[in-house]
């Protein structure tokens, strides 16, 4: 009897945990199913509406970088060189020294030129007293006008002494500060001209020193865009071997001269320079701005994504994201022409979207 009640017991046991094992197996099978279903969280995005507006053509056009200022620094006065600090490649603030001549000859001309004055002011003012003393005379008709005459003439005479040894010394102390040669202007130094233990002449080059503090593009506008173009006009500079950034510059100057050859009109572009980056000589793509209008599609420049020669962006329906090839065609301020499949209304990413994948599940955050 014992037996009996103790086989029906494992039974019912078994047949229990049997149940509570297809029971946890249909959970988690629910459960995987369902997650399965959801797929990744879904990723917070900023999105923007695309408008349709007026903007202007634009022209791109490749021109040559160069240095606004470039000169080759001479010696206002001659001399042997004693100290020549600077080097090729160099930068050098505004009065930076580059060079220093020997000027011990007019260290004593000028000793020698202190010691006349100081002489000609001692004469000086003994020649006041007999001045003073021969107009009382004078005036008391008590001498000759020759005299007296005499006696004005030496004060007169003494005090331009003392002027002309004032200049003398003024002049050689200019000398003495000109022996020392600086940098008129910030810039690299582009080449030497010169080393320790040579003589400079008046004049003689020192060094050729270049801003690039400033940099100028010269481009060959055609002369169908040139007429459209005014000074000080901004133009989107790009140079691709520094950065795909573009930099703003402005037209500086259009030039008055066309090239009958080619009927380009050169038109100068001046640019700040930050970091020192862009070098003299190297390729620069202005973007200009031209007069006549269009219709055109706008996004934030955010929104676009470079895939390697690819533009694109990602427009967002039903919560989810899918990528759209677009052709960027002008930018303007803070906004960027496109065309492609795309129309007003739609909404881009323009926070998130280098994360984003196609078809990804996306949160639009404000």
């Amino acid at each position: 009897m014992r037996q009996t009640r103790w086989t029906k017991f494992v039974g019912c046991s078994t047949w229990v945990a049997l149940f509570l094992a297809l029971l946890v197996s249909s959970v988690a099978h629910a459960q995987a199913k369902d997650n399965k279903h959801q797929g990744p969280p879904a990723v917070p995005v900023r999105v923007a509406p695309v408008v349709e507006d007026t903007v202007s053509d634009q022209i791109a056009l490749v021109g040559t970088t160069e240095a606004i200022a470039r000169s080759t620094i001479a010696a206002e006065v001659s001399g042997l060189v004693e100290h020549f600090p600077v080097r090729e490649g160099d930068f050098l603030e505004k009065g930076k020294v580059l060079a220093i001549l020997k000027s011990t000859d007019l260290v004593l001309r000028l000793k020698a030129a202190v010691a006349s004055r100081e002489k000609a002011r001692a004469s000086l003012i003994f020649a006041e007293k007999e001045l003073v003393r021969h107009t009382k005379l004078k005036d008391a008709d008590s001498i000759a006008a020759r005299k007296y005459d005499e006696a004005l003439y030496q004060h007169q005479s003494l005090e331009q002494e003392v002027l002309r040894s004032e200049a003398e010394i003024e002049l050689i102390r200019d000398n003495i500060k000109n022996k020392t040669v600086v940098a008129p202007f910030s810039g690299f130094v582009a080449k030497e001209h010169t080393q320790v233990g040579e003589w400079l002449p008046v004049g003689g080059p020192v060094v050729t020193l270049v801003d690039l503090v400033h940099i100028r593009i010269t481009v060959d506008v055609p002369e169908r865009y040139a007429v459209q173009l005014l000074q000080k006009d901004p133009v989107r500079i790009l140079v691709a071997s520094i950065s795909n950034e573009p930099l703003l510059g402005k037209i500086s100057a259009i030039l008055p001269e066309e090239d009958t050859d080619t009927r380009t009109i050169p038109v100068r572009v001046s640019i700040a320079n930050p970091g020192l980056k862009i070098r003299s000589g190297m390729e620069a793509r202005a973007t200009f701005t031209l007069g006549t209008k269009k219709n055109a599609l706008l996004v934030p420049k955010d929104a676009i994504v470079t895939a390697g020669t690819n533009r694109l962006v990602f427009v967002v329906g039903s919560s989810v994201a899918q990528p759209v090839n677009v052709r960027v065609i002008g930018y303007y301020d803070s906004n960027v022409a496109i065309e492609g499949p795309i129309k007003p209304g739609d909404h881009v990413v323009i926070r998130g979207n280098e994360r984003l994948q196609p078809g990804q599940l996306v949160q639009i955050i404000k």
